[in-house]
């Protein structure tokens, strides 16, 4: 006879890990910290010049390097994240074309003006990749295109027409473009700019082909990853999609409280109306239960492919009941 042995897979809907409590906070932490700086410590330099010498290097470190920080951390916390509610398999098919496409993007627009306009990225956000795009910038585009998607297919769980998954991508894609309606304007405006457009639109300063060109960037990773996942669309529930939702409020937070802070309403009012609202709308109305996938997903796994467990055989030991 042969015997096996049950291998626990890494398997979506485990509970929170340290890791990934530790690396939210530290971003949130982060976030309240370069706001904190850019709103409070900045607009007064006498302030600066009364710190020590050791603090004021300390200043000068967090402000070049603040930025980097808050991304990366997000992007730990978002990858312990996805992998917790997703699986690994598929985080990867969203990290992936969100990382690369949205790099390309960013790429193709500093150095052609397509398809956000011209503009040029300064200091504070890390290595530019090319000499172009700081590496942090495709970076937030994955986690905050991730809990965009999943709070957009979370409020359209349990509908079955053709028409969902293009659904999910549209407003997926706006909640992105809300988010950058808030952010962008501060970002250029702010006493330590972060980048710069080098013909001014009629948007404080942004051409309106940057959220044509935010709509689709995100539109189209959005699309790669679902044809990805294929059968195996995530289905989440009003509990799981909490950190996501934090995820996407306090980052919207900080865009809005430093638009707020350079003196720029309109667009704060836009995207609160675009973004904030729709996000706490759509996890309102997730489902409170677990959600079960689609029959048409069911009916496409093996009963092993359904089990938490793999068996993995092993040789026969020769013990075959006599």
């Amino acid at each position: 006879m042969s015997f096996s042995l049950p291998f626990r897979r890494n398997q979506p809907g485990s509970a929170l890990s340290a890791f990934e409590i530790t690396t939210l906070g530290l971003h949130i932490a982060a976030l309240l910290f370069g706001l904190a700086g850019l709103l409070l410590v900045v607009p007064h330099p006498e302030f600066i010049a009364s710190l020590p010498l050791l603090g004021q290097q300390a200043f000068s470190w967090s402000m070049g390097n603040g930025g980097v920080a808050y991304m990366i951390f997000g992007t730990l916390g978002a990858i312990a994240m996805g992998s917790r509610l997703l699986g690994w398999r598929r985080l990867l098919c969203f990290l992936i074309p969100s990382v690369g496409i949205s790099l390309g993007g960013e790429l193709a627009g500093t150095s052609t003006g397509i398809p956000f306009g011209e503009y040029g990225y300064l200091t504070g956000l890390g290595y530019k990749i090319a000499g172009l795009v700081p590496f942090t910038i495709p970076l937030s585009w994955f986690y905050m295109g991730l809990v965009s998607y999943l709070l957009a297919r979370g409020v359209l769980q349990g509908r079955n027409n053709k028409w969902l998954h293009l659904e999910a991508i549209a407003l997926g894609s706006l909640l992105l473009t809300a988010w950058d309606f808030v952010l962008d304007p501060a970002m250029t405006r702010a006493l330590i700019p972060f980048w710069v457009w080098f013909q001014p639109g009629p948007f404080f300063g942004m051409p309106l082909q940057n959220f044509g060109g935010w709509m689709l960037t995100g539109g189209l990773f959005m699309w790669v990853a679902n044809l990805l996942w294929g059968k195996e669309q995530p289905h989440l529930n009003r509990q799981e999609l909490i950190l996501p939702l934090v995820l996407y409020v306090a980052n919207f937070t900080f865009a809005l409280s430093m638009s707020l802070g350079s003196g720029i309403v309109p667009p704060v009012g836009l995207g609160i109306l675009l973004g904030l609202a729709p996000a706490l709308g759509m996890w309102w109305v997730a489902p409170v239960a677990p959600v079960a996938a689609s029959s048409e997903a069911q009916s496409a796994q093996s009963p092993s492919a359904q089990s938490n467990e793999t068996e993995i055989p092993l040789p026969d030991l020769g013990l075959a009941a006599k």
